[in-house]
């Protein structure tokens, strides 16, 4: 592929590994993040790893103006859509905002990619829309059922997608949904730095880890599981944006759309994570148990055969590598981009 691609939100945590793996596939980047939940010093830890530095327009991706203009000066091949809040927690308390964000910003982009006469787009949605599976691996036809107003919004997003490549056939549209992103790029110099009290697990693990928080809580500890505690599908944010650039090349190679499970198939336990986060670090981590949360489920992980059948993707790092990964990271950055 010789293209330009547009990534919103390309410097949060997954985007901007996502872009490191396009600009090192040889892929000109634009970066368009209003950096609500990110940082711009992201662009100069990206042109450290990749040698060169991506286009960045500082804007929000509901900025109909704003769009328009990356449209017209450059020239667009595909759109990889990550702009979006993405906390369930935070989605329960401010449903409002939610919509707004996400929802008005995937209508505006699609608005602007057709003025603009651009039709492929990869849309990062999520595993939450299949709510509270009944049984896993999870598979792309499993029934969707959300359980939260985020993963409600990017159900919606999905289903205005899939409308909307339903009336235009030229829309090519790769929807994405991702199980559960860790770790960091293995040069340590980009990772996930989450503003205040991190929502999920590894995050707040490794600041534990690091001395910066008191100790991990693990919720729930007798799920009908083989250690009591949840078992998710944990993914390598690396493995993860490959996935993307797989995306890509589908829509250029087949010119039609695609919706598929990103994930690594295999569940791993939240005692196990940390186990292994323990041993290959050395860094002994201070833990409790507590209730189980609202909403959680014992246990999910997805059905990734999909990809591997239609992408030739697959994930390849194991947790081994997810944990080694986010300590180096953190280590490197305990104030994350903050310092």
């Amino acid at each position: 592929m010789n293209a330009r691609v547009l990534v919103t939100g390309g410097a949060g945590y997954i985007g901007s590994h996502t872009a490191v793996v396009l600009m090192q596939a040889g892929l000109d980047v634009v970066i368009l993040d209003n950096l609500c939940n990110s940082s711009a010093l992201v662009l100069d830890r990206l042109e450290r790893v990749c040698s060169r530095r991506p286009e960045f327009v500082q804007a929000d991706a509901r900025d109909a103006a704003a769009l328009d203009g990356v449209f017209a000066r450059h020239r667009i091949d595909g759109v990889i859509h990550f702009a979006g809040l993405k906390a369930v927690g935070e989605s329960v308390a401010q449903p409002l905002r939610y919509f707004d964000n996400n929802l008005g910003s995937t209508v505006t982009l699609l608005q602007a990619m057709e003025r603009a006469g651009v039709r492929r787009l990869v849309f990062s949605s999520s595993a939450t829309v299949y709510g509270d599976a009944s049984a896993s691996p999870i598979p792309e036809t499993a029934p969707l059922a959300v359980t939260n107003p985020y993963g409600r919004s990017k159900l919606m997003c999905e289903d205005m997608l899939r409308d909307l490549a339903q009336a235009d056939p030229r829309w090519h549209i790769a929807i994405l949904r991702y199980f559960n992103p860790v770790g960091a790029h293995p040069s340590g110099l980009i990772g996930e730095s989450p503003r205040g009290t991190p929502a999920n697990l590894m995050p707040y693990l490794v600041q534990v880890a690091g001395g910066q928080r008191e100790s991990l809580q693990i919720f729930g500890s007798d799920y009908p599981t083989p250690d009591g505690t949840g078992v998710r599908d944990f993914i390598h944010v690396m493995d993860l944006a490959e996935g993307h650039l797989a995306a890509l090349r589908y829509l250029e190679r087949k010119g039609t759309g695609i919706t598929v499970n990103l994930g690594t198939g295999r569940g791993v336990s939240v005692r196990q994570m940390l186990d292994t986060f323990q041993r290959v670090t050395g860094r002994a981590v201070a833990h409790r148990y507590a209730d189980r949360r609202p909403g959680d489920v014992a246990v999910c992980y997805a059905d990734a055969g999909r990809a591997l059948q239609h992408l030739g993707w697959q994930a390849r790092l194991g947790l081994e590598r997810m944990c080694e990964d986010a300590w180096r990271w953190q280590a490197q950055n305990p104030a994350g981009y903050g310092g």
